[in-house]
């Protein structure tokens, strides 16, 4: 019997103006590390799915477990594992993926505080020993034609949110050439409540990040400002930048709720 042939395609890479990066057998990318900064996020859109700090207290953020839905090239792993020093997990279906990262984009190597599952992420978010484990979740699933998630019903983010913890946040890279934002933001509105739930402004490549939160007080916007200067300053991304291109879901997604 002839083997089934995955419904990925193989992990490729390229480089360009000293940065690397990772493609699934497309022009599309799928992460990027520039090659002297690793420890640098050098996508915009990745930059954004780190815009949940701004509803954690600054002195908690190194707390709990964080969460990575499609590992893309490891830069939002590398950053809660290493410079958050959070518990990190990550979970990838495509085996290549992990192996490209492993060996070309500065993955480290499972210990106490990080493991890679090679899993699918629908399986791991409906696995009831993960039931309100994460802290923080970040969504980022996209096959090798990068038309629309991977996953995106409602039952999916049902199950993301059960796997939040009681303040947990969520953040969902929501991009494609079949995808749409409103859809999309309907659904997880749904599942969060529309008070628990906001919006980046487009990156320049169209990528829209939502945050989603399960029992989050919104601070006072001082309070916000104060957060973002910290977030700066410790971690060099700009948050300052994130508090004007934050904002609540639009009227015309929420009356049709």
């Amino acid at each position: 019997m002839k083997a089934k042939t995955p419904p990925w395609g193989p992990a490729t890479l390229s480089e360009f103006d000293g940065v690397r990066y990772l493609h699934l057998d497309s022009i599309w990318v799928q992460g990027a590390m520039r090659i002297r900064k690793p420890d640098q996020l050098e996508l915009e859109y990745i930059q954004h799915m780190c815009a949940w700090m701004l509803w954690r207290d600054p002195a908690t953020l190194s707390e709990g477990h964080a969460v990575q839905l499609g590992l893309g090239a490891a830069a939002l792993t590398r950053f809660c594992h290493g410079q958050l020093k959070m518990q990190t997990t990550a979970v990838e279906i495509n085996p290549e993926v992990i192996a490209a990262c492993r060996q070309w984009f500065r993955l480290p190597a499972d210990d106490a505080r990080f493991k890679v599952v090679n899993e699918d992420a629908a399986r791991w978010v409906n696995d009831g020993s993960n039931l309100q484990t994460a802290d923080v979740l970040n969504v980022d699933l996209y096959d090798h034609e990068a038309a629309s998630p991977v996953l995106d019903d409602e039952a999916f983010y049902a199950a993301c949110r059960g796997v939040l913890a009681e303040g947990g946040l969520m953040t969902v890279n929501l991009f494609g050439r079949s995808a749409s934002f409103a859809r999309s933001a309907q659904r997880i509105a749904r599942v969060f409540g529309s008070s628990q739930v906001w919006s980046l402004a487009p990156t320049k490549e169209g990528n829209t990040v939502v945050v989603a939160a399960r029992g989050v007080q919104v601070p006072h916007r001082e309070v916000l400002e104060q957060r973002a200067a910290t977030i700066e300053s410790r971690f060099k991304l700009p948050a300052r930048k994130w508090l004007h291109l934050v904002r609540p879901l639009p009227t015309s997604i929420l009356q049709a709720l």
